[in-house]
């Protein structure tokens, strides 16, 4: 597969990086040169240095080989442009567009239908309110995933220092419990990315990740002391467009919100835009501010500055202040995997939010999701079992599944199977994979059409 990247950003490097692990044909534009230099000092692909609206530049960077564009500069304008000049070169290559900005929110289903120059656009900030929603619903989070249209939830959680389970082996969880253990798909311990077997032990400070039937989710969370509670009040540090987009979404959902924004222009925006929403003019890290809002009867706070930083220096003083719930957005990759190590288990990235989005276009097969977990290591996706694909019609202990690999969830039409050795997947079931990276080329194999030769 050729997959060409135009924007040599923190999304465009880590999309090549992610595809170049896997051996794929990777090419990327960017008109500045200190971002070209440091792809190609840092990973094995093309690239070429100029516009990616360019078709000069298209032509050759050979669009009429690539499979897939993906247009991720951090200019809408520049992004829509290498598209619709790339489909007038190739129509047949498939274009993914980010857009970030709200302008074009309310045209993105006419983008969908009427420009055929677009086949997906992609929304980081959309995707990543989406996440911080779904983090607010489930205690302990640090991964929500909704896959089989919501009916399953792949759920990542530390297990805490009290819980009964600390200790326990996984086939004996139904004799310590009384109930059946959801299927767990990975735990990741000191650093090190385990998929489990019955023998295997849980420990306090164990991230564990399983999936679980939406409508048992409570349950499930409830056999690793995990609480559901309903949220009332919320609190939003910093009102950019993403936090916005999320205390309007918060108001939808009739949840009491308060945004602290620096900006006075920016305050008497929210102030006009928002219904119930109360709007604080001063600084997020200002500790009197924090107490004189009574930041400690806060069910979340949810820091989403644009200042990394501030983001993380406000969350900590926060979670000090007696903050029972703490969301921390961090866009540089480089970061992410320390906030666990100081204490900050929720965090949001709106560059990850749309490399997921990007992975399940890419991916062969009828991928329907995929979301990149655990600092990369492992993918969980959801796919069509396909007629032709090697996977359908006998046993999953009898099908040649990749090491690190492991089919976590099937739904065939209305009924959701956690399956078994002796599962059988049928054409057309939604399946669920959770898979490490270096097994992902292979489960792509096993997912795509086997071609017939007569």
């Amino acid at each position: 597969m050729k997959v060409i990247i135009v924007g040599a950003g923190e999304v465009g490097f880590h999309i090549a990086s992610h595809l170049a692990r896997e051996n794929k044909n990777v090419v990327v534009i960017d008109k500045d040169p200190a971002a070209i230099r440091r792809v190609s000092d840092n990973i094995d692909v093309q690239v070429v240095i100029g516009s990616g609206s360019s078709p000069v530049i298209l032509k050759e960077a050979g669009i009429k080989e690539a499979e897939i564009l993906v247009a991720v500069t951090d200019s809408d304008d520049t992004n829509l442009g290498a598209c619709m000049v790339s489909d007038l070169i190739s129509p047949a290559t498939k274009k993914l567009c980010r857009i970030r900005y709200a302008d074009y929110d309310e045209y993105h289903e006419a983008f969908r239908e009427h420009a055929p120059h677009i086949d997906t656009i992609i929304n980081p900030e959309i995707e990543v309110v989406k996440k911080i929603f779904r983090l607010m619903s489930v205690p302990g989070a640090v991964e929500v995933g909704d896959f089989a249209d919501g009916r399953l939830v792949f759920i990542g959680i530390y297990i805490d220092e009290s819980a009964k389970l600390s200790g326990v082996r996984l086939s004996d969880i139904y004799a310590k419990t009384g109930k059946q253990s959801p299927l767990i798909a990975a735990v990741v311990r000191d650093e090190e990315l385990i998929i489990p077997r019955g023998k295997h032990r849980l420990k306090a400070g164990d991230l564990i990740y399983f999936i679980s039937e939406k409508e048992k989710l409570i349950e499930s969370l409830s056999l690793f002391d995990k609480n559901v509670e309903p949220i009332g009040r919320v609190m939003i540090v910093g009102g950019g467009s993403i936090g916005f987009r999320l205390a309007s979404l918060l108001e939808e959902n009739s949840i009491s919100t308060k945004i602290i924004e620096k900006n006075p222009d920016r305050c008497a925006e929210l102030a006009e835009k928002l219904n119930k929403a109360v709007v604080l003019h001063g600084d997020g890290s200002d500790q009197e501010l924090l107490r004189e809002e009574n930041i400690q009867d806060m069910d979340v706070v949810v820091t989403l500055t644009n200042d990394e930083e501030t983001n993380i220096l406000t969350s900590l003083l926060a979670k000090r202040m007696g903050a029972s719930k703490i969301i921390t957005k961090v866009s540089k990759f480089s970061y992410i995997p320390l906030i666990s190590m100081i204490g900050l288990e929720q965090v949001v990235s709106p560059r990850l939010s749309a490399i997921n989005t990007i992975l399940q276009h890419i991916r062969v097969g009828k991928v329907l999701a995929a979301k990149s977990i655990i600092d990369e290591q492992a993918e969980v996706m959801e796919a069509v079992a396909l007629e032709t694909s090697d996977i359908v019609g006998k046993p999953i202990r009898e099908i040649s599944i990749p090491k690190g690999a492991l089919v976590t969830g099937i739904m065939r039409q209305d009924t959701i199977i956690i399956p078994t050795g002796e599962s059988v997947i049928e054409p057309n079931d939604r399946i669920i994979i959770f898979a490490k990276k270096q097994a992902i080329p292979e489960v792509e194999k096993i997912l795509a059409v086997k071609l017939e030769f007569f």
